[in-house]
């Protein structure tokens, strides 16, 4: 099975924790096969049928797309109750909230990796390597919140990401700057608030666990960056005038202050980029 296969079939399992361990042993293998094709002249770990195959989804996969469990109930944003992290109660909600964030997650890298064909090999193995540490996010976070007495599903959670993600399915560029670039973005923004918070409530394992999330998204956000402005040249886009034209199009949220500017910047955000955000652009 090639690697953009595997990809959509990973896509597909239901349950969480197999997914996550499909992601990662995945991207373990692909690490082998590059290692030993950059070692001797062996297949590389995509070839070049794989990389421009045309994939599709039957009409059995395309009602089970992503594969998720029954639980969380999936409501509308404003549905979902906002708690106070200073209770267990509200607490786990938060890092439930978080843990369905890290999921869903799992499903856009793999969702990029199998959907778009005739990309530069890198961008496959970027995605699935996006797809590996996402799961390991999640892993974390669960665990986490197992050990407050809940698990993933307890809580309602909404689709934000996932519907983003569907509404760009036939536009890569568009993909790239509205999904990784702008709601994964945002957690670049919100995660150290949050941690302020959690550290007041005294649950210093979850902080632990948000610095290695901060850490990866920072190069997630990286990724979407480099490939946003790979495809803004390659079609003769300007990428400035055009991002804000792609947020009216597809509806994005227009994002607001607070951001996290030192870690935008790391990610990859220009000058004049993060101009636009705070409004100056």
């Amino acid at each position: 099975m090639s690697l953009r296969d595997q990809a959509l079939q990973i896509l597909l399992i239901c349950d969480p924790h197999d997914k996550a361990l499909a992601a990662r042993a995945a991207h373990q293998l692909a690490q082998e096969a590059t290692q030993e094709a950059a070692g001797k002249a062996a297949a590389p770990a995509l070839s070049e049928a794989d990389r421009h195959a045309q994939l599709a989804l039957t009409a059995e996969q395309a009602t089970i797309m992503p594969g998720r469990p029954a639980r969380p109930l999936l409501v509308s944003a404003t549905q979902v109750p906002s708690r106070s992290p200073f209770t267990l109660e509200g607490r786990a909600a938060l890092l439930h909230a978080i843990c369905h964030i890290e999921f869903n997650a799992i499903n856009l890298a793999l969702d990029a990796v199998w959907r778009f064909a005739g990309m530069p090999t890198a961008f496959y193995t970027d995605w699935l390597q996006v797809a590996a540490e996402e799961a390991l996010h999640f892993n974390l976070l669960r665990e986490h919140l197992q050990s407050l007495g809940h698990d993933y599903g307890d809580f309602d959670a909404h689709d934000g990401l996932w519907a983003m993600c569907d509404k760009t399915r036939d536009d890569i560029l568009a993909r790239m700057a509205l999904v990784p670039r702008t709601l994964e973005a945002r957690g670049l923004d919100a995660t150290p608030l949050i941690q302020d918070k959690l550290t007041r409530a005294g649950d210093h394992r979850a902080v632990e666990i948000l610095d290695i999330i901060l850490r990866d998204e920072v190069g997630h956000v990286a990724i979407g960056n480099r490939w946003f402005h790979h495809l803004c040249q390659e079609r003769g886009e300007d990428a400035i005038a055009l991002y804000p034209q792609l947020v009216q199009r597809y509806e994005a949220p227009r994002l607001r202050p607070p951001f996290n500017e030192a870690a935008r910047r790391a990610a990859g955000f220009t000058t004049e980029e993060l101009a636009f955000l705070l409004g100056a652009g």
